[in-house]
Formats: structure tokens, C-alpha cells, sequence
């Protein structure tokens, strides 16, 4: 009875359209009541759900990734990617992609890359004859590397989630094969449509002008190398990195590119704060709510539901995939991961996954909920940004979400895949 509590009033806070810490809170509240628990150990829980470490990083990274797009590092990845790539066939579609790619190392956030790319690219391509469900499409699927390639805060909420036994760096290692293998997937896909539809490719400026862009990014793209490398070299703890450039950042867009003025400084400033303070709420209302779902077994009842269909591991992988997906497309990223984890991590675990691999597999399943309605984040903004509706979108980008099953199905059945890199860097460091 309160497992069905717990649900329900979750449920019926989602219904009423209430965020969903506060939906998350409520149902942790009354379920201790329901149990005559003390509420001052729910309380506890909140605090100690936030007062880790680890959790610092993230305030760091999201500021990081506001002075990006503020500072004019956005517009001058896509000035290089398009001087890189954009004289193949669907070349705009491939500047997009690869934009992402490279921005989502920055930002390590799919809502952010689609912001500020989309508002970019979107309109360029329209110019450019590119039809806007493609051009929209492109974009909102290809955003996803930024919640896998690194860095990635909500690699650390997962982490966070999980119990604190796993290594946030290797982490970030985890998710760099897999994220760079979607960009090619979803490049391949947006190369093949671009040649169906019929779209042109953009004239090659020149080596010199490919080496000018370049140049010219460079600084902004040091940003992710300095955040990822501190933290793999062992100079930096992922805290210390994450703050490391936060000001780099702020001297690079300030000093460097000279764009980061007062009003932008201040709308970014705005932004991190009022985004640390959403993912900090839910961080701490979900730590209780993990601790009614280990107090009801909701793990091992999960492994009895999923073993009275079928004991096979292929299958129990594809079925938890499946409701990953599911979820994805209901709920937002960083609530779904302190929710899920506690839940999931423990199935994929007896079923002979490592817990890195499930990670990744989790970024990447609950990152195609954000372009699949009816929540989808990324999907809204894009289509927004486009000026389409989202049923127009949604009827032609199924290419793009078979290129991203395909990685999915790839991550899931072969962990070398995202193992074999984390693998090579403990061994080498050991």
C-alpha cells in the first residue's frame, strides 16, 4: 500500500502539473507519514542527498556552459565546422552535426546545444533551401552528444544516484567512443536524406580559411580539453576542473573574444543560478524518495517482473531499454536519472552489466527522450526555433532515430564499446 502511495501521489502531482521536485517531494512526505516514520529522517535525507561533494561540479559546469553560449563560442564552432565539412552533399546538415558534437563537449547539455546552435543554424538552413523539418531534425538529434560526450553533469547526478561507488571520470571516458559514434550515425543519416531530397553542398573556402576558423575556435575548444584532461590527468578533481573553467571561460569570452559584455555576463550568471537551484531541489527531494524505494525492495520486484517474462539477458536488456525510452518521453533527464538509477542500476547489474556501461546506455536512452514527445525538451526548442509544429517534425525524423537505436543497440550488446576506452585509461594509469 505504500508503494501505491508513493506512486500515486507522484502521478497525481505530474497530472496537476506540478514540477517535478516538488511532485517528488510530496510523495516522499506523505509516504513517510503513511509509514509513521519521523519526518525529521525524510528531512535528513534531503540534506544529505545534497551535501556531496561531488555535487559542486555541476554549479561549475552549468556556468561554464552559459558563458559559451553567451560569449560567442557557439557561432564560431559552426564558422570552423562549416569550413571543415560543409562541402558534402546535405553539407549544412553535417555543419550541424558536427557543431553539436564539438559544442556538446562544452556545454554537456542537449537543451543548451540546441539553443544555441538551432538558433543559428536552424535559420540558415531555411535560407538555404533546406526544408525546416530537416533542418530541425538534424538539430534536435544530433544536441543528444551533449549529455554523452563529456563533460556531462548529469553524469555526475548519475553517479551521485548510484550511491557515490562510481568514478565520475570514468564516467566521462565512458561516454566519449559512444558519443562520437552517434554524431557519425546521425551524419550518415542526415548525408542520406540531404541526397533523397536533393539538397546542394556549400563551396570549400579555401585551406587557409579552414585554418582561420580554426584558429579562431580554438580557445573555446580548449574549454572542454582543459575540463576533461584536468580530470584524466589526475591534476584536477572533477570539482577543481569544473571550476577551472568556469574562469577560463570567463577569460576567454571576456578578454579573448571580447563579447562576453555586463548583460550577457548577467544573463548567464541568471541562467546557472536559477538551473543549480532547480537541479540542487531535485537532488534532494529524489534522495528521499530512493530511500522509500529500497525501503519497498522496488528493485528486487522489478527483477521478479522482468525474469517472470523471460531470464534471458538479451531480452531483460532490451526490455529495460524499452522502458528507459519509455520514461524518456514523459519525464525530463535529471529528475529520471536520481529516480531511476536507484531502481535500474541494480537489474542491469544482476544481469552481468557494468555499472559504466548502464551509464552511458541511460544518457543515451533518457537523451532520445528529448526529441520524442509529448515532453521532449530539445524537440519543443527546436521546433520553435524553426517555426514548425511538432507533429510536421516528428512525421520525417524517424532516419534519425533509427541511426540513434542503432548506437543504442550497439552500447547495450557490445560493452567494449563504451568499456574498452576507461579500461585502457586504469590500466595505463595503473
Amino acid at each position: 500500500m505504500g508503494l501505491a502511495i508513493l506512486f500515486g501521489v507522484f502521478a497525481l502531482g505530474l497530472v496537476v502539473g506540478a514540477p517535478i521536485a516538488f511532485a517528488v517531494g510530496l510523495a516522499s512526505i506523505v509516504t513517510f507519514l503513511y509509514e509513521g516514520l519521523p519526518l525529521f529522517v525524510g528531512f535528513q535525507r534531503i540534506v544529505s542527498g545534497i551535501s556531496v561533494f561531488s555535487l559542486l561540479a555541476i554549479p561549475f559546469f552549468i556556468f561554464a556552459g552559459e558563458l559559451m553560449l553567451h560569449g560567442g563560442i557557439s557561432r564560431r564552432l559552426v564558422r570552423f565546422a562549416s569550413a571543415a565539412v560543409g562541402r558534402m552533399r546535405g553539407g549544412l546538415g553535417m555543419v550541424n552535426v558536427t557543431s553539436s558534437m564539438l559544442f556538446g563537449g562544452i556545454s554537456g547539455s542537449a537543451v543548451a546545444d540546441t539553443s544555441a546552435l538551432g538558433s543559428i543554424l536552424i535559420p540558415v538552413m531555411k535560407e538555404k533551401g533546406y526544408d525546416t523539418d530537416y533542418a530541425v531534425n538534424v538539430t534536435v538529434t544530433s544536441s543528444i552528444a551533449g549529455v554523452v560526450i563529456p563533460p556531462s553533469h548529469n553524469m555526475i547526478l548519475y553517479a551521485v544516484a548510484a550511491g557515490g561507488g562510481i568514478s565520475v571520470t570514468q564516467l566521462f571516458v565512458a561516454g566519449i567512443v559512444p558519443g562520437v559514434l552517434m554524431c557519425l550515425a546521425l551524419a550518415v543519416a542526415a548525408y542520406l536524406v540531404a541526397v533523397k531530397r536533393g539538397y546542394g553542398s556549400e563551396p570549400f573556402p579555401g585551406w587557409q580559411a579552414l585554418l582561420v576558423s580554426f584558429v579562431a575556435s580554438l580557445p573555446g575548444l580548449l574549454t572542454a580539453v582543459i575540463i576533461v584532461g584536468g580530470v584524466l590527468s589526475g591534476i584536477l578533481t572533477v570539482t577543481e576542473s569544473g571550476a577551472f573553467g568556469a574562469i577560463y571561460a570567463i577569460v576567454v569570452t571576456a578578454l579573448v573574444y571580447r563579447e562576453l559584455r555586463w548583460e550577457p555576463f548577467k544573463k548567464a550568471v541568471y541562467q546557472a543560478v536559477k538551473t543549480t537551484a532547480l537541479v540542487m531541489i531535485l537532488v534532494g527531494c529524489a534522495s528521499a524518495f530512493s530511500y522509500l524505494l529500497a525501503l519497498y525492495n522496488v528493485p528486487e520486484l522489478l527483477v521478479n517482473a522482468l525474469t517472470s517474462i523471460s531470464d534471458n539477458p538479451i531480452v531483460v536488456l532490451l526490455m529495460l531499454n524499452l522502458l528507459l525510452l519509455a520514461l524518456g518521453m514523459i519525464m525530463d533527464m535529471a529528475p529520471l536519472i536520481l529516480i531511476c538509477t536507484p531502481i535500474f542500476l541494480p537489474v542491469a547489474q544482476q544481469f552481468g552489466m557494468d555499472p559504466i556501461q548502464f551509464g552511458i546506455l541511460m544518457m543515451m536512452n533518457l537523451g532520445v527522450g528529448l526529441c520524442t514527445p509529448p515532453v521532449g525538451g530539445c524537440l519543443f526548442v527546436g521546433s520553435a526555433i524553426g517555426g514548425i509544429k511538432i507533429e510536421q517534425t516528428v512525421k520525417t525524423i524517424w532516419p534519425f532515430y533509427l541511426a540513434l537505436f542503432a548506437v543504442l543497440m550497439l552500447v547495450t550488446y557490445v560493452p567494449a564499446v563504451s568499456l574498452a576506452l576507461p579500461a585502457w585509461l586504469q590500466s595505463a594509469g595503473g
